[in-house]
């Protein structure tokens, strides 16, 4: 029992002994008055008000207005006979967790204007019991001005924060599907060309095993080479699927890069912090691909690579002094800079290449930051 009070007490703080107070608070201001029909009429307009806030807080169309007028008049009415402000604390917080904009504004400002009215004619009326608590009516005042916009703009960041979760959810499952639809691909155009090479190879082999053994043997030998290299492209399509960091990645560019005698220049030590395995291992491959690129068609004797990582975005470059070529140039077809992007519109990204002393290629992909337990799971 103690426990569960204490999480209570943890997750709600203090606001439940506020709103306690001030559902309390109306009864001494009733009693404060000498006439019993005034005091009669206050406790049944404070058991009203409490019955229809009640009511008016799962209300949905027009009902909402008609219960908002009848608190609105109950709660003007306690400000001017009992000098009780504070059900217009009750009211902002009904009218802030409205929903639909137009009915939200329209309240709000009927509310506002109410409000501020009955509290200059009260001070205008000098009731003396009003003047006492003037600076608490003040607060209470800028609360009916700040609070239904504070919590019905958190309403609307919640709400648009469910609505981007379940968009990441459906993103990753048709990650996972694309994925698996890639899987597929690679085993049927690796490993179903040559299982079937396997077994015409294999049929061939027993039917000449009688008649030609020497042809039957050289046909075992060729199902033995088949089998092998099916197995070393399967090896090679696993590697492939597992995560590659960029730390990993920039050790074999700088290998690369020094077999083919290109300088290799770092501004300073190539690592994210927070980053998804998906978004790290579509860099990873850019990378691996640009310099693919520069070993391969650009001429060059110096490679730059450079990354940054803001709040908003990663942005990894890579230049080189050599002479670009596209992929429209015989050459160099299939020279991946398709392949980049459409590897990064996968994740939002962008690519830009510069041809102005040398080539230098901006790869920007948004900055994620997942949590590092979650990355890891």
């Amino acid at each position: 029992m103690i426990k569960r009070y204490m999480t209570f007490q943890k997750n709600s703080g203090i606001s439940p002994y506020i709103w306690t107070i001030l559902c309390i608070l109306p009864f001494y201001f009733i009693f404060q008055t000498a006439s019993p029909i005034k005091i009669i009429v206050g406790v049944i307009l404070t058991v009203l008000f409490f019955i229809f806030y009640r009511i008016a807080l799962f209300a949905k169309g027009w009902p909402v207005y008609l219960w908002a007028f009848i608190l609105i008049g109950i709660s003007i009415t306690s400000t001017s006979l009992y000098s009780y402000v504070y059900f217009a604390f009750f009211l902002a917080y009904f009218i802030g967790n409205i929903k639909e904009r137009i009915t939200f504004l329209t309240l709000y400002f009927i509310h506002l204007i109410s409000t501020s009215a009955s509290i200059n004619f009260s001070i205008v009326q000098q009731d003396e019991l009003f003047l006492k608590q003037l600076p608490f009516v003040i607060i209470i005042w800028i609360s009916v001005i700040l609070l239904p916009f504070n919590i019905h703009n958190r309403k609307e960041m919640g709400q648009l924060e469910e609505k981007l979760e379940d968009a990441n959810k459906r993103i990753s499952e048709l990650v996972k599907l694309e994925e698996r639809q890639r899987i597929a691909r690679d085993l049927h155009d690796t490993l179903g060309q040559k299982l079937s090479l396997i077994g015409l190879k294999s049929d061939l082999a027993r039917r000449l095993i009688t008649k030609d053994p020497e042809q039957a043997r050289n046909e075992l030998k060729d199902v033995q080479q088949t089998a092998r290299t099916a197995l070393s492209e399967v090896r090679k399509m696993v590697s492939s699927m597992r995560g590659i960091r960029l730390k990993d990645e920039l050790v074999r560019v700088k290998q690369i890069l020094k077999a083919a005698e290109i300088n290799f220049n770092c501004s300073q030590d190539i690592s994210l912090k927070n980053v998804s395995l998906l978004t790290e291992n579509i860099l990873s491959m850019c990378l691996k691909e640009a310099v693919n690129n520069v070993v391969k068609h650009s001429g060059a004797t110096s490679c730059t690579i450079s990354i940054k990582q803001t709040w908003k975005e990663i942005v990894l470059t890579i230049h080189d002094d050599g002479v670009f070529k596209d992929d429209s140039d015989s050459e160099t077809r299939g020279s991946g800079l398709l392949g980049m992007k459409e590897r990064l519109e996968f994740i939002n990204g962008s690519l830009e290449i510069s041809t102005q002393e040398g080539t230098t290629l901006e790869i920007k992909v948004p900055n994620d930051v997942k949590p590092i337990d979650k990355e890891g799971a």
